[in-house]
Protein backbone atom coordinates (compact mmCIF):
# COMPACT_ATOMS: atom_id res chain seq x y z
CA UNK A 1 0.00 0.00 0.00
CA UNK A 2 1.12 3.56 -1.06
CA UNK A 3 2.48 5.74 1.60
CA UNK A 4 0.64 9.23 1.38
CA UNK A 5 2.52 12.22 1.83
CA UNK A 6 2.39 16.24 2.51
CA UNK A 7 5.17 17.62 1.96
CA UNK A 8 5.38 21.03 3.84
CA UNK A 9 8.25 23.03 2.09
CA UNK A 10 8.02 21.16 -1.03
CA UNK A 11 10.43 24.40 -2.86
CA UNK A 12 13.40 24.13 -0.53
CA UNK A 13 16.20 22.20 -0.65
CA UNK A 14 14.56 19.07 1.24
CA UNK A 15 11.36 19.09 -0.54
CA UNK A 16 12.45 19.04 -3.64
CA UNK A 17 15.13 15.65 -3.01
CA UNK A 18 11.49 14.04 -1.01
CA UNK A 19 9.88 14.52 -4.44
CA UNK A 20 13.20 13.11 -6.39
CA UNK A 21 12.76 9.64 -3.99
CA UNK A 22 8.94 9.67 -4.58
CA UNK A 23 9.36 9.80 -8.32
CA UNK A 24 11.83 7.24 -8.21
CA UNK A 25 9.43 4.90 -6.16
CA UNK A 26 5.58 5.63 -7.78
CA UNK A 27 4.72 2.37 -6.44
CA UNK A 28 5.57 3.59 -2.26
CA UNK A 29 4.79 6.65 -2.36
CA UNK A 30 2.05 9.06 -3.84
CA UNK A 31 1.91 13.11 -2.98
CA UNK A 32 -1.69 14.15 -1.11
CA UNK A 33 -0.36 17.92 -0.60
CA UNK A 34 2.18 20.55 -1.40
CA UNK A 35 3.04 23.71 0.18
CA UNK A 36 5.81 26.33 -0.69
CA UNK A 37 6.42 29.90 -0.13
CA UNK A 38 6.78 31.79 -3.34
CA UNK A 39 8.38 30.34 -6.21
CA UNK A 40 5.41 29.97 -7.88
CA UNK A 41 6.77 28.15 -11.11
CA UNK A 42 8.67 25.50 -9.65
CA UNK A 43 5.50 24.43 -7.39
CA UNK A 44 3.28 24.82 -10.66
CA UNK A 45 5.47 22.15 -12.00
CA UNK A 46 5.56 19.95 -9.29
CA UNK A 47 2.09 19.83 -9.06
CA UNK A 48 1.69 18.87 -12.72
CA UNK A 49 3.61 15.94 -12.05
CA UNK A 50 2.63 15.09 -8.90
CA UNK A 51 -1.04 16.22 -9.02
CA UNK A 52 -1.71 16.73 -5.51
CA UNK A 53 -5.06 17.31 -3.87
CA UNK A 54 -4.39 20.64 -2.47
CA UNK A 55 -1.36 23.03 -2.08
CA UNK A 56 -0.35 26.42 -0.32
CA UNK A 57 1.57 29.41 -1.18
CA UNK A 58 2.02 32.37 0.92
CA UNK A 59 -0.20 34.82 0.41
CA UNK A 60 -3.42 35.73 -1.87
CA UNK A 61 -1.27 37.07 -4.76
CA UNK A 62 1.08 33.90 -4.92
CA UNK A 63 -2.39 31.64 -4.83
CA UNK A 64 -3.66 33.91 -7.53
CA UNK A 65 -0.51 33.55 -9.88
CA UNK A 66 -0.79 29.84 -9.54
CA UNK A 67 -4.31 29.31 -10.25
CA UNK A 68 -3.31 31.42 -13.33
CA UNK A 69 -0.70 29.05 -14.54
CA UNK A 70 -2.27 25.69 -13.76
CA UNK A 71 -5.73 27.03 -15.40
CA UNK A 72 -3.60 26.36 -19.03
CA UNK A 73 -2.32 22.55 -16.95
CA UNK A 74 -4.40 19.74 -18.47
CA UNK A 75 -5.90 17.26 -16.05
CA UNK A 76 -5.03 16.16 -13.25
CA UNK A 77 -3.06 19.39 -12.16
CA UNK A 78 -6.22 22.20 -12.60
CA UNK A 79 -8.18 19.68 -10.07
CA UNK A 80 -5.50 20.96 -7.16
CA UNK A 81 -7.07 23.20 -4.76
CA UNK A 82 -5.41 26.23 -3.71
CA UNK A 83 -4.75 27.55 -0.47
CA UNK A 84 -2.67 30.49 1.04
CA UNK A 85 -1.59 31.97 4.29
CA UNK A 86 -0.80 30.29 7.88
CA UNK A 87 -4.43 28.23 7.76
CA UNK A 88 -3.92 26.96 4.68
CA UNK A 89 0.06 25.76 5.79
CA UNK A 90 -2.16 24.29 8.78
CA UNK A 91 -4.68 22.69 6.57
CA UNK A 92 -2.45 21.13 4.55
CA UNK A 93 -0.84 19.63 7.42
CA UNK A 94 -4.51 17.95 8.66
CA UNK A 95 -4.50 16.13 5.35
CA UNK A 96 -7.10 13.62 5.82
CA UNK A 97 -5.56 11.19 3.73
CA UNK A 98 -1.79 11.96 4.49
CA UNK A 99 -0.03 9.01 5.87
CA UNK A 100 3.14 10.93 6.87
CA UNK A 101 3.85 14.85 6.73
CA UNK A 102 7.19 15.93 5.89
CA UNK A 103 7.99 19.32 7.69
CA UNK A 104 10.68 20.95 5.61
CA UNK A 105 9.27 24.10 6.21
CA UNK A 106 12.66 26.22 7.03
CA UNK A 107 12.53 28.32 10.29
CA UNK A 108 9.92 28.74 12.93
CA UNK A 109 7.03 28.92 10.36
CA UNK A 110 7.26 25.28 10.78
CA UNK A 111 6.38 25.04 14.16
CA UNK A 112 2.49 25.15 14.24
CA UNK A 113 2.03 22.84 11.17
CA UNK A 114 4.03 20.31 12.41
CA UNK A 115 2.17 20.86 15.93
CA UNK A 116 -1.22 20.63 14.27
CA UNK A 117 0.17 17.38 12.05
CA UNK A 118 1.38 15.90 15.50
CA UNK A 119 -2.54 16.43 16.88
CA UNK A 120 -4.19 14.90 14.07
CA UNK A 121 -1.76 11.66 14.39
CA UNK A 122 -0.17 12.32 11.58
CA UNK A 123 3.83 10.60 11.34
CA UNK A 124 6.47 13.17 10.90
CA UNK A 125 9.47 12.87 8.99
CA UNK A 126 10.79 16.05 10.62
CA UNK A 127 13.73 18.22 8.66
CA UNK A 128 12.87 21.19 10.35
CA UNK A 129 15.00 21.53 13.32
CA UNK A 130 13.46 24.54 14.58
CA UNK A 131 10.63 23.10 15.89
CA UNK A 132 12.51 20.83 18.37
CA UNK A 133 14.75 24.16 19.13
CA UNK A 134 11.70 26.19 20.14
CA UNK A 135 9.19 23.85 21.80
CA UNK A 136 10.89 20.39 22.05
CA UNK A 137 9.22 19.41 25.08
CA UNK A 138 5.69 19.99 24.31
CA UNK A 139 6.48 18.32 20.99
CA UNK A 140 7.73 15.32 22.00
CA UNK A 141 4.97 14.83 24.61
CA UNK A 142 2.50 15.36 22.32
CA UNK A 143 4.18 12.77 19.94
CA UNK A 144 4.07 10.42 22.55
CA UNK A 145 0.39 11.08 24.08
CA UNK A 146 -0.31 10.58 20.03
CA UNK A 147 2.02 7.50 19.45
CA UNK A 148 3.20 9.87 16.43
CA UNK A 149 6.72 8.34 15.21
CA UNK A 150 8.77 11.56 14.42
CA UNK A 151 11.69 10.15 12.17
CA UNK A 152 14.50 12.77 11.87
CA UNK A 153 15.78 13.62 8.06
CA UNK A 154 18.71 16.05 9.27
CA UNK A 155 21.97 13.56 7.83
CA UNK A 156 23.06 14.06 11.51
CA UNK A 157 20.05 12.66 13.43
CA UNK A 158 19.39 10.17 10.82
CA UNK A 159 22.65 8.63 11.47
CA UNK A 160 21.93 8.85 15.27
CA UNK A 161 18.76 6.94 14.59
CA UNK A 162 20.50 4.78 12.59
CA UNK A 163 23.69 4.11 14.77
CA UNK A 164 20.70 3.82 18.19
CA UNK A 165 19.01 0.90 16.03
CA UNK A 166 18.60 -2.25 18.40
CA UNK A 167 20.76 -1.21 20.46
CA UNK A 168 19.72 -0.17 23.98
CA UNK A 169 19.49 3.21 25.10
CA UNK A 170 20.50 2.59 28.68
CA UNK A 171 23.89 1.41 27.19
CA UNK A 172 24.41 5.10 25.05
CA UNK A 173 27.23 6.86 26.20
CA UNK A 174 27.66 9.80 24.08
CA UNK A 175 26.68 11.50 20.89
CA UNK A 176 29.19 12.41 18.35
CA UNK A 177 27.78 15.05 16.37
CA UNK A 178 29.58 15.39 13.19
CA UNK A 179 29.84 19.27 11.50
CA UNK A 180 31.86 19.51 8.25
CA UNK A 181 33.13 23.53 9.32
CA UNK A 182 31.26 25.21 6.55
CA UNK A 183 33.28 27.29 4.14
CA UNK A 184 35.48 28.93 6.57
CA UNK A 185 36.92 26.13 8.92
CA UNK A 186 40.47 27.22 7.77
CA UNK A 187 39.95 31.21 6.91
CA UNK A 188 41.67 33.66 8.84
CA UNK A 189 39.78 35.14 11.85
CA UNK A 190 40.66 38.69 11.46
CA UNK A 191 39.13 38.93 7.94
CA UNK A 192 35.97 37.24 8.84
CA UNK A 193 34.08 41.16 9.13
CA UNK A 194 35.01 41.29 5.06
CA UNK A 195 32.94 38.11 4.26
CA UNK A 196 29.56 37.97 2.33
CA UNK A 197 27.00 36.65 1.60
CA UNK A 198 28.23 34.98 -1.89
CA UNK A 199 31.19 33.67 0.56
CA UNK A 200 28.96 32.01 3.21
CA UNK A 201 26.10 30.52 0.78
CA UNK A 202 28.88 28.26 -0.87
CA UNK A 203 28.94 25.09 1.01
CA UNK A 204 32.38 22.93 0.65
CA UNK A 205 30.14 19.52 0.08
CA UNK A 206 26.18 19.82 0.69
CA UNK A 207 23.84 21.63 -1.38
CA UNK A 208 21.60 23.58 0.73
CA UNK A 209 18.84 26.61 0.85
CA UNK A 210 20.19 30.01 1.85
CA UNK A 211 19.43 30.24 5.33
CA UNK A 212 20.98 26.50 5.97
CA UNK A 213 24.05 27.71 4.44
CA UNK A 214 24.65 30.73 6.54
CA UNK A 215 24.01 28.55 9.58
CA UNK A 216 26.96 26.06 8.73
CA UNK A 217 28.86 29.00 7.96
CA UNK A 218 28.53 30.36 11.47
CA UNK A 219 28.08 26.87 13.18
CA UNK A 220 24.61 27.70 14.44
CA UNK A 221 23.16 25.03 12.09
CA UNK A 222 25.07 22.58 14.36
CA UNK A 223 24.21 24.02 17.68
CA UNK A 224 20.17 23.97 16.67
CA UNK A 225 20.85 20.32 16.06
CA UNK A 226 22.56 19.83 19.56
CA UNK A 227 19.43 21.23 21.01
CA UNK A 228 16.99 19.00 18.84
CA UNK A 229 19.26 16.20 18.87
CA UNK A 230 19.05 16.21 23.19
CA UNK A 231 14.85 16.20 22.22
CA UNK A 232 14.98 13.85 19.59
CA UNK A 233 16.83 11.04 21.80
CA UNK A 234 16.08 12.21 25.42
CA UNK A 235 19.74 12.96 26.15
CA UNK A 236 21.41 15.55 28.15
CA UNK A 237 24.05 18.50 27.13
CA UNK A 238 26.73 16.70 28.38
CA UNK A 239 26.14 13.78 26.12
CA UNK A 240 26.12 15.81 22.95
CA UNK A 241 29.71 16.89 21.50
CA UNK A 242 30.39 18.52 17.74
CA UNK A 243 33.01 16.94 16.23
CA UNK A 244 34.37 19.09 12.84
CA UNK A 245 34.45 16.37 10.01
CA UNK A 246 35.07 17.93 6.57
CA UNK A 247 34.39 15.33 4.52
CA UNK A 248 31.08 14.72 5.55
CA UNK A 249 31.20 11.57 5.00
CA UNK A 250 30.76 10.30 8.45
CA UNK A 251 27.39 11.45 9.18
CA UNK A 252 27.39 11.21 13.19
CA UNK A 253 28.36 8.28 15.46
CA UNK A 254 27.07 7.25 18.75
CA UNK A 255 29.59 6.12 22.05
CA UNK A 256 28.29 3.16 24.52
CA UNK A 257 29.27 1.93 27.94
CA UNK A 258 31.76 -0.51 26.96
CA UNK A 259 33.63 1.98 24.71
CA UNK A 260 32.18 0.59 21.38
CA UNK A 261 31.95 3.50 18.44
CA UNK A 262 29.17 2.84 15.86
CA UNK A 263 28.95 5.43 12.91
CA UNK A 264 26.64 5.94 10.11
CA UNK A 265 28.69 6.97 6.80
CA UNK A 266 27.54 7.61 3.60
CA UNK A 267 28.36 9.97 0.77
CA UNK A 268 26.60 13.57 1.44
CA UNK A 269 23.53 13.42 -0.16
CA UNK A 270 20.04 14.33 1.61
CA UNK A 271 18.19 11.83 -0.16
CA UNK A 272 19.42 8.99 1.16
CA UNK A 273 17.92 10.34 4.75
CA UNK A 274 15.26 11.39 3.02
CA UNK A 275 14.44 7.84 1.94
CA UNK A 276 15.07 6.45 5.39
CA UNK A 277 12.47 8.39 7.44
CA UNK A 278 9.82 7.97 4.34
CA UNK A 279 10.50 4.21 4.26
CA UNK A 280 11.42 3.13 8.01
CA UNK A 281 11.99 0.30 8.38
CA UNK A 282 12.64 -0.88 5.30
CA UNK A 283 15.67 0.61 3.05
CA UNK A 284 14.91 1.64 -0.58
CA UNK A 285 16.84 2.57 -3.41
CA UNK A 286 17.65 5.80 -3.97
CA UNK A 287 20.64 5.52 -6.81
CA UNK A 288 23.63 6.61 -4.20
CA UNK A 289 26.73 5.20 -4.51
CA UNK A 290 28.49 3.67 -1.85
CA UNK A 291 31.65 5.67 -1.03
CA UNK A 292 34.73 4.84 -2.46
CA UNK A 293 37.26 4.63 0.93
CA UNK A 294 40.62 3.51 -1.39
CA UNK A 295 39.65 6.85 -3.06
CA UNK A 296 38.93 9.10 -0.52
CA UNK A 297 42.14 7.28 1.50
CA UNK A 298 42.02 9.29 5.22
CA UNK A 299 38.62 11.20 7.26
CA UNK A 300 39.85 13.67 9.45
CA UNK A 301 38.40 14.56 12.69
CA UNK A 302 38.83 17.55 15.14
CA UNK A 303 37.38 19.71 17.51
CA UNK A 304 35.44 23.01 16.64
CA UNK A 305 37.33 26.28 17.10
CA UNK A 306 34.82 27.98 19.60
CA UNK A 307 36.79 31.37 18.94
CA UNK A 308 35.92 31.15 15.39
CA UNK A 309 32.69 29.78 15.86
CA UNK A 310 30.68 31.76 19.54
CA UNK A 311 27.60 30.51 17.52
CA UNK A 312 28.03 26.99 19.03
CA UNK A 313 29.02 28.11 22.69
CA UNK A 314 25.56 30.70 22.34
CA UNK A 315 23.34 27.55 21.50
CA UNK A 316 25.03 25.34 23.93
CA UNK A 317 24.35 28.06 26.72
CA UNK A 318 20.75 28.63 25.79
CA UNK A 319 20.27 24.87 25.41
CA UNK A 320 21.43 25.10 29.30
CA UNK A 321 19.10 27.95 29.92
CA UNK A 322 16.22 25.86 29.03
CA UNK A 323 12.69 27.54 29.02
CA UNK A 324 12.26 29.94 26.38
CA UNK A 325 16.01 30.69 25.80
CA UNK A 326 16.63 28.15 22.49
CA UNK A 327 13.47 29.70 21.24
CA UNK A 328 14.73 33.26 21.32
CA UNK A 329 18.02 32.15 20.50
CA UNK A 330 16.59 30.70 17.08
CA UNK A 331 14.68 34.18 16.53
CA UNK A 332 17.43 36.21 17.07
CA UNK A 333 19.08 33.70 14.23
CA UNK A 334 16.69 34.39 11.62
CA UNK A 335 16.80 37.98 11.68
CA UNK A 336 20.31 38.65 12.02
CA UNK A 337 20.72 35.70 9.23
CA UNK A 338 18.10 37.84 6.76
CA UNK A 339 20.01 40.82 7.95
CA UNK A 340 23.15 39.61 6.99
CA UNK A 341 21.69 38.06 3.50
CA UNK A 342 20.06 41.54 2.65
CA UNK A 343 23.80 42.87 3.20
CA UNK A 344 22.66 45.20 6.23
CA UNK A 345 24.98 43.75 8.76
CA UNK A 346 28.46 41.96 8.41
CA UNK A 347 28.83 38.35 9.30
CA UNK A 348 30.34 38.85 12.67
CA UNK A 349 27.12 40.48 13.71
CA UNK A 350 24.89 37.46 13.68
CA UNK A 351 26.25 36.09 16.72
CA UNK A 352 27.02 39.22 18.22
CA UNK A 353 23.20 40.04 17.51
CA UNK A 354 22.36 36.72 18.84
CA UNK A 355 24.39 37.38 22.01
CA UNK A 356 22.71 40.90 22.81
CA UNK A 357 19.27 39.53 22.51
CA UNK A 358 19.51 36.50 24.75
CA UNK A 359 21.34 39.00 27.44
CA UNK A 360 18.58 40.91 27.79
CA UNK A 361 15.95 37.65 27.49
CA UNK A 362 14.96 36.38 31.07
CA UNK A 363 14.01 32.67 30.20
CA UNK A 364 10.83 31.75 31.52
CA UNK A 365 11.09 27.86 32.88
CA UNK A 366 8.58 25.39 31.31
CA UNK A 367 6.51 27.57 28.73
CA UNK A 368 3.27 26.70 26.78
CA UNK A 369 3.00 26.98 23.40
CA UNK A 370 1.66 30.63 24.15
CA UNK A 371 4.71 31.78 25.91
CA UNK A 372 7.04 30.58 23.44
CA UNK A 373 5.41 32.41 20.84
CA UNK A 374 5.48 35.48 22.21
CA UNK A 375 9.06 34.96 23.08
CA UNK A 376 9.88 33.92 19.30
CA UNK A 377 8.17 37.51 18.67
CA UNK A 378 9.68 39.69 21.46
CA UNK A 379 13.27 38.18 20.40
CA UNK A 380 12.58 38.99 16.50
CA UNK A 381 11.19 42.62 17.36
CA UNK A 382 14.31 43.01 19.90
CA UNK A 383 17.16 41.74 16.83
CA UNK A 384 15.37 44.03 14.55
CA UNK A 385 15.48 46.76 16.62
CA UNK A 386 19.61 45.97 17.16
CA UNK A 387 19.76 45.36 13.20
CA UNK A 388 18.36 48.78 13.00
CA UNK A 389 21.07 50.73 15.62
CA UNK A 390 23.50 49.50 13.60
CA UNK A 391 22.83 50.51 10.58
CA UNK A 392 22.67 53.85 12.42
Amino acid sequence: MKKRLAILGSTGSIGRNALEVVGMHPDRFSVVALTGCMNIDLLARQIERFAPEMAVVRDAAGAAALKDRLAVVPMPGNLTRILYGKKGYIEAALHPEADIVVSAIVGAAGLMPTLAAISAGKDIALANKETLVMAGDIVMKRAKAKGVAILPVDSEHSAIFQCLSGNRRQDLKRILLTASGGPFLTRNNASFDSITPADALVHPTWNMGEKISIDSATLMNKGLEVIEAMHLFGVGLSEIEVVIHPESIVHSMVAFTDGAVIAQMGVPDMKGAIAYALSFPERIDVGLAIVDFAKIASLTFEKPDLERFPALTLARNAARSGGTAPCVLNAANEVAVDAFLRGVVSFTSIPALIEKTLEAHNPLPAPDIDAIMDADLWARNHTASLVRHLRG
